[in-house]
């Protein structure tokens, strides 16, 4: 009985992270929030600045912990209930003048290049693997598609990082990818490093 136990622990460990699919429309719906970060400046000032150390390369975990300007703050799996994500509605305090960073892991069967479609509201960045693709830095309300933007997709993991700053009102956003403008929902979205 105990080398069975042992056996079913350790094919758990193993075990590899769960994934999840794309919505009918290709929208992510499955992301890691770490959230809400208060800020003091103007948003667009607030877009550019560093809240993580290398923001562009993290990694994050579920429940791994960071403190940002003195207040501790927790990775958390999230699930959006409809095509964007509602910070506001995750996140209800403090409601304004804060920003936040949402990670998926997405894994592709093959390279692909694809169009990063997204919406913010407010500002927005996104980065790919380490590299930043986008860059909002204005006041604007949330859109499907607002911004589009060549990448490309490699084989196996691919690292998304987006940050999305609210100055007042909705804080919002939304992720596809499109190929040929089609929604791509054949890759496979998980809130855990692979």
């Amino acid at each position: 009985m105990k080398i069975f136990a042992i056996a079913l622990i350790g094919a758990t460990l193993l075990a590899p992270a769960q994934t999840f699919s794309p919505d009918a429309d290709g929208f992510i719906r499955n992301w890691l929030i770490l959230a809400p970060i208060s800020f003091d400046d103007s948003g667009a000032a607030a877009i550019d600045h560093p809240f993580l150390d290398n923001e562009p390369a993290i990694k994050p975990k579920a429940r791994d912990s960071v403190v940002i300007v003195n207040a501790p703050l927790t990775w958390q799996p999230h699930q959006a209930s409809d095509y964007f994500i509602d910070f506001l509605k995750a996140f209800p305090q403090p409601g304004e003048q804060v920003a936040a960073y949402a990670v998926a892991y997405v894994i592709a069967d093959a390279e692909m290049k694809v169009t990063l479609a997204l919406g913010t509201n407010d500002q927005g960045k996104a980065w790919l693997n380490g590299k930043e693709v986008f860059k909002f830095a204005e006041t604007r309300v949330l859109e499907k598609d607002a911004s589009r933007v060549a990448v490309t997709l490699v084989k196996g993991q691919n690292v998304l990082v987006l940050k999305v700053v609210n100055e007042v009102n909705n804080w919002q956003a939304c992720v596809r990818f499109l190929k040929d403008g089609q929604p791509v929902t054949g890759l496979r979205i998980a809130t855990a490093p692979q």
